[in-house]
């Protein structure tokens, strides 16, 4: 274990609340990219910087980012989480790490990702819960909700169901399940005000999760007729969908990742 200088693979949580996102911005804004790398440096002043999994949005949470970079210091597992959490701020945390081979970047090992999006059905705000759900003051039919989301499982181009930023010629994604249903946000007794829209798919487009959730409101609002979602994937229109949801109530939840083969010992914590 002591002669390995070579790749850490990190689960990384944060908040997103008061992030411009993960990725490095021009103009010095506060990121989880260069957060992380500057504790990691702080550890180890020769390593690599940090590769990321996910581009989360500004706003956007996460309990488990996947993030590697490579070493140049010979510590276990314990050691980077308990090190490099020394030197994150309370909103930023090392859940666990474990040794990988030098050079992994795990946005290309991808399987699959789950995202959670929460919405607090209540017409008072609540300070409890307003930088993790979406608060909705009028009335949703949530049959018509569940009803709109079948349309989205399957293989589909979702061109309609992402930003204007998103430039990527490829825009055919699978989503394996979407589910609705009752959340206690960690515990927290919120007398069932909390739905969870659950979206689990191989890989996602810049804000197709919001302009799924956002369409799916809307149409259980009544703004949008039914079938607007597979009319969306059919036109290939961004036009035809419908409003984008806010960043703050939306969690990356999960990664599944193909490992290296050559794996350095267990992760810590198990």
């Amino acid at each position: 274990m002591s002669e390995h200088p070579g790749g850490v693979l990190l689960k990384v949580a944060y908040d997103g609340t008061h992030f411009r996102g993960w990725a490095s911005q021009k103009g010095g804004e506060r990121t989880i990219e260069d957060t992380l790398k500057g504790a990691i440096m702080a550890v180890d002043a020769r390593a690599s910087a940090p590769r990321g999994t996910s581009r989360t949005d500004r706003g956007v949470h996460a309990e488990a980012q996947m993030v590697a970079f490579d070493a140049t210091l010979p510590l276990p597992p314990r050691g980077w989480v308990l090190a490099i959490n020394q030197h994150l701020p309370d909103d930023v945390c090392v859940r666990a790490a474990r040794l990988i081979p030098p050079g992994y970047v795990p946005r290309f090992a991808a399987k699959g990702k789950r995202y959670r999006y929460r919405l607090v059905l209540d017409r008072i705000r609540d300070p409890l819960v307003m930088h993790r759900a979406w608060r909705i003051g009028f009335e949703l039919d949530i049959d018509k909700m569940r009803r709109e989301a079948q349309s989205i499982v399957g293989t589909h181009d979702f061109a309609a169901f992402r930003s204007a930023h998103d430039e990527r010629q490829e825009t055919v994604r699978t989503v394996t399940r979407v589910a609705i249903e009752p959340d206690d946000l960690h515990g927290l007794d919120l007398h069932g005000r909390i739905l969870s829209i659950v979206i689990e798919g191989n890989a996602f487009l810049h804000n197709m999760v919001r302009i799924l959730v956002g369409t799916l409101v809307d149409v259980a609002r009544g703004q949008l007729p039914e079938g607007t979602i597979a009319r969306a994937l059919e036109g290939r229109d961004r036009r035809l969908s419908g409003a984008t949801a806010p960043g703050h109530g939306l969690t990356l939840e999960s990664i599944d990742l193909l490992l290296p083969s050559e794996m350095v010992g267990e992760p810590w914590p198990q």
